[in-house]
């Protein structure tokens, strides 16, 4: 934990787990190019012996980490993917995971196509549905996997719920807190024993690195999981961690740019012509408004929408943005759109795809922090071709 845990989210984004090198007194933690350490004896050393295992800029990122989102203990990856690989690794064949049923999908993958073959299966399932939520259980679930709000049609998910009845079923909770980042909620205060982060996305926050995390307060679960990172070695360069820390700096105020934009621009699209659906849980018309309203601190920076006109108009739209960058990845400062069904979810089977909501002419919006009136301009030139 960090000395500045008991300060402000905004403090804590800037100091959390840092201070000045005591070398040197630099205020920027250093870069610690290194693979190995010296040791005055056998087994005797300054608490560092081999960068895979630790590092000092790693262990700044990590405790930072575990401030932001209110945890004991973070732990850093080379990618979001190596951080949810990690957490899958805690269970054993003939284990089951109950998981969201709109969710990304390269975890859609990870679960399916590496871990059952392995003999770990997975449920998909609306996790917003109480009642197929609680179905799901098999006397051998360990684990439940929710993404809220979910990628990409931003559904919203009770935490508190849901982390409760997986307690109660003896199953391990991770929620993937990706999309909100601890600025607008923070799963471990309600319940979730693990939380995820693809920290490539807001955490980095400028398309410039790729990592990932996992947060925890649970002491015996930090040890599990330190182990599992040490043995499997899935860790991000010194380089990589302070590339995210700097991005982590300035975490909250991007955020509260990228909601109000993205705000602006979901309440543009409902009333335009040419679009059929807009997805934002700032919206009053999303169905899980109001859940968001208390589980959030506001919408977010995501908005997904579905154009009249299915996948050829979504595809004249996407060919024809010019600020938004036709590109996978997100929370970025710059605007990004992205067609799912062809590009980040193209790994999920059209049947299931479909039967989750994803359409074939959604598309979802990373909005960035650039002038309102510019991203609805370029959306306004862009739609008006269909």
């Amino acid at each position: 934990m960090s000395d500045h845990d008991d300060q402000g989210f905004g403090t804590r984004c800037i100091h959390g787990g840092q201070k000045p090198c005591e070398a040197t007194g630099a205020i920027m933690p250093p870069v610690y190019m290194t693979s190995t350490y010296v040791q005055s004896s056998p087994g005797v050393n300054q608490g560092y012996d081999y960068s895979r295992t630790i590092n000092p800029t790693r262990r700044a990122l990590e405790r930072n980490l575990a401030s932001l989102e209110g945890g004991r203990h973070g732990l850093a990856y080379s990618s979001g993917m190596a951080a949810a690989d990690c957490a899958v690794h805690l269970l054993s064949q003939g284990d089951h995971i109950v998981a969201c049923n709109d969710l990304y999908g390269g975890s859609y993958r990870l679960l399916r196509a590496v871990y059952e073959q392995l003999g770990i299966e997975s449920t998909f399932v609306d996790t917003t549905d109480e009642a197929a939520f609680r179905e799901a259980f098999r006397p051998t679930t360990r684990m439940v996997w929710i993404e809220t709000p979910s990628n990409p049609l931003l559904r919203i998910t009770d935490i508190e719920l849901c982390t409760s009845i997986a307690r109660a079923s003896g199953a391990l909770s991770v929620v993937d807190n990706t999309f909100a980042t601890p600025y607008l909620q923070q799963p471990l205060g309600l319940g979730a024993d693990i939380v995820l982060h693809s920290t490539t996305k807001y955490m980095g926050g400028h398309s410039d690195v790729v990592g990932g995390a996992l947060v925890v307060n649970d002491d015996a679960l930090h040890e599990r999981l330190r182990f599992l990172q040490n043995s499997v070695g899935a860790v991000p360069g010194p380089m990589d961690c302070f590339l995210t820390l700097r991005g982590a700096k300035t975490l909250h105020l991007r955020m509260q740019r990228h909601a109000e934009n993205a705000s602006q621009i979901a309440a543009w699209l409902e009333a335009h012509e040419a679009v059929d659906t807009v997805m934002y849980p700032g919206l009053p018309s999303h169905a899980q408004h109001a859940l968001a309203m208390r589980q959030m601190k506001n919408g977010g920076g995501m908005v997904s929408f579905e154009v009249r006109g299915g996948l050829d108009a979504s595809r004249i739209v996407a060919e024809r943005v010019r600020l938004f960058a036709l590109a996978e990845s997100l929370g970025g400062v710059e605007s990004l759109l992205d067609h799912p069904a062809i590009m980040t979810h193209a790994s999920i089977p059209v049947a299931e795809r479909h039967a989750a909501g994803l359409t074939d002419g959604l598309l979802r919006l990373s909005v960035g922090v650039e002038d309102v009136a510019d991203l609805i301009g370029d959306l306004t030139q862009a739609l008006a071709e269909i």
